[in-house]
């Protein structure tokens, strides 16, 4: 590998590692804002988001190229299912993290790598080998495990695993990069937000500019949404996606370790049982996707041409490469 190569390796390592990393640290951001509804902070989320994402554009004078991609028949309708689904998944979130439900929206995130195998199935009919059923089938066991314990289904986890999920399918769909979709996204549910907004202020129950600390963590989560994002795209260009796959469990993982070790949610046997078969699954996931990987390699590899020999002769022979 050249020197070349390594470097944007490299780059893209940290640009990737940084993404999952500031979101594993969403819980501190999102606990902090627990005394405001989260419908609240999701619309603030929404307006900021279309500002910062605007004037990046404008930086970049990237405005032609978003009006291009948007511009293809198809891709706007994607996008406002895409922006229903990623709305509810922020919605959810920010609930489970101001409620206590941290443990469960970590386990979600564990379990969304398997539920977008399962979506790969249903709607895109690809096959699924021996060590993904057994995998999913691993994963369920621990879900139901959790749903025995509590007596309810891990709704948050589930929400959050599916609407994600659902969310991947859609925008692999949309022939959009990850700024121009985030856009589109937010500024088509920019009307809803000001709606909602206009009417907490006109009932005297906003928390906007209540105190000073508040009022810079809802202007801030325009930045710390879109930042991830563009740092998340930046790594997949420029790596493998099987090591963008082992870099995505530092999410969860860091939300698990703020839940029981920052928080003090409780973390039972129960809780011990659905984990472990959900790592275990994870686990066995990992290793067939790297062993997918590894083996088409070695196929691009054993397909590479050889170097231009001398002319074939013109008769007879295979015609000049």
């Amino acid at each position: 590998m050249s020197s070349v190569e390594q470097r944007r390796q490299s780059a893209g390592v940290l640009a990737a590692a940084a993404s999952y990393l500031t979101w594993g640290l969403f819980p501190l951001y999102f606990r902090a804002l627990r005394d405001v509804p989260p419908p609240e902070v999701l619309s603030n989320r929404i307006v900021w988001s279309v500002l910062f994402m605007a004037v990046l554009i404008t930086a970049l004078r990237r405005w032609g190229d978003v009006a291009r991609q948007l511009g293809v028949p198809g891709t706007l309708p994607t996008l406002a299912a895409s922006a229903v689904l990623i709305s509810t998944n922020w919605l959810v979130y920010i609930w489970a993290v101001g409620t206590g439900h941290v443990l469960e929206a970590s386990l979600g995130y564990f379990v969304n790598p398997l539920v977008t195998v399962l979506l790969g199935v249903v709607f895109l009919g690809e096959p699924l080998s021996g060590r993904q059923k057994l995998a999913i089938g691993l994963a369920t066991a621990g879900v139901l495990a959790l749903m025995i314990h509590v007596g309810r289904p891990p709704w948050v986890a589930l929400t959050l695993a599916v609407t994600f999920g659902l969310y991947g399918l859609l925008r692999k769909r949309a022939q959009v990069d990850s700024t121009t979709g985030l856009l589109a996204e937010v500024t088509l549910l920019l009307p809803l937000a000001f709606a909602w907004l206009g009417w907490q202020g006109w009932q005297g129950k906003l928390h906007y500019g209540i105190t000073a600390w508040t009022t810079v963590l809802l202007t801030a989560s325009g930045v710390i949404t879109a930042v991830p994002l563009i740092l998340f795209a930046i790594g997949v260009r420029r790596l493998r996606l099987s090591t963008i796959g082992l870099l995505q469990y530092l999410n969860p993982t860091m939300q698990f370790a703020i839940a029981v070790f920052l928080f003090g949610e409780p973390f039972t046997r129960w809780h011990a049982v659905a984990f472990g078969c959900i790592w275990a699954s994870l686990v066995i996931y990992t290793v067939d996707a790297l062993s997918r990987s590894r083996d088409d390699w070695r196929a691009r590899g054993a397909v590479t041409p050889a170097p231009p020999g001398p002319p074939a002769p013109a008769q007879g022979g295979r015609p000049p490469r």
